[in-house]
């Protein structure tokens, strides 16, 4: 199965002094996504940014806003990113302590959701759900900071996930590179 490679270039990668700016130029070299990593300094060590700057670049963006939840209960906020211009909701299965009414939720708004899994986490946690699911997060490094090593082990664990769901879209985040973006994507 050939399925599309998309890149989503991530806003964490800008000069927040110009965003707008910034993500008008991705737009221009050919992106189709922005990845937005909001945190929230209890479920990951550090902050980010949250739904004022999302819909603030909202209005000068026509790429498909993929944002990455890595917040604690985060069904609390859910309705705000909706409204801030999210396209896909993606939640970390830690984050949550009833993943399934989450998922719900944001298949509620008419929105994409995806469940991001740390590299810790077996793939069992999404099993009962993966059919209701646009996309799997597969974490390669420990959320949180850039910068980090990618973790090889994680190429065994796409290969799994594209065995058990075929179908579903896998995306890959921390530490890829040249050489790591050719691994995961001959791992599926």
């Amino acid at each position: 199965m050939n399925k599309k490679i998309i890149i989503a270039p991530s806003l964490l990668a800008a000069d927040f002094s110009k965003l707008k700016e910034e993500i008008q130029e991705v737009e221009k070299y050919g992106a189709e996504y922005l990845h937005l990593d909001v945190m929230d300094g209890a479920f990951v060590p550090n902050i980010s940014f949250g739904t004022p700057v999302i819909s603030a670049l909202r209005k000068h963006s026509n790429l498909v806003f993929d944002v990455h939840l890595m917040i604690e209960n985060p069904d609390r906020f859910i309705k705000d990113f909706v409204d801030a211009g999210a396209d896909i909701i993606t939640v970390h299965a830690e984050s949550t302590k009833h993943l399934n009414r989450t998922i719900q939720l944001i298949k509620s708004y008419g929105k994409k959701v995806g469940v991001s899994l740390n590299p810790s986490t077996p793939l069992d946690v999404i099993k009962y759900d993966v059919q209701n699911l646009d996309m799997v997060l597969i974490m390669t490094v420990n959320p949180g900071f850039g910068g980090q090593a990618f973790i090889e082990k994680m190429t065994d664990k796409i290969k799994e996930l594209r065995t058990i769901a075929p179908q579903i879209d896998i995306e890959v985040d921390g530490g890829i590179n040249e050489e790591t973006g050719k691994k995961v994507k001959e791992a599926g």
